[in-house]
């Protein structure tokens, strides 16, 4: 029964070291994506076609 408590407490603190290591890089501007949201407008509506289609596109007009 004792080593349940002892894997409680262990498990607590690792839970609690993640947790603060999370605040300090939220807090540092470790997840700030300040690039994406001015470009993201302009590539929402852009399709991608795969290679071949396009060869094929390509070679059926000539």
């Amino acid at each position: 029964m004792s080593v349940i408590y002892v894997l409680l407490a262990i498990s607590l603190v690792v839970a609690i070291i993640f947790f603060v290591a999370f605040i300090v890089s939220v807090r540092q501007g470790q997840y700030d994506d300040a690039y994406t949201p001015s470009v993201r407008m302009l590539f929402e509506d852009e399709l991608v076609k795969p290679a071949k289609e396009a060869e094929n596109k390509v070679k059926s007009k000539e």
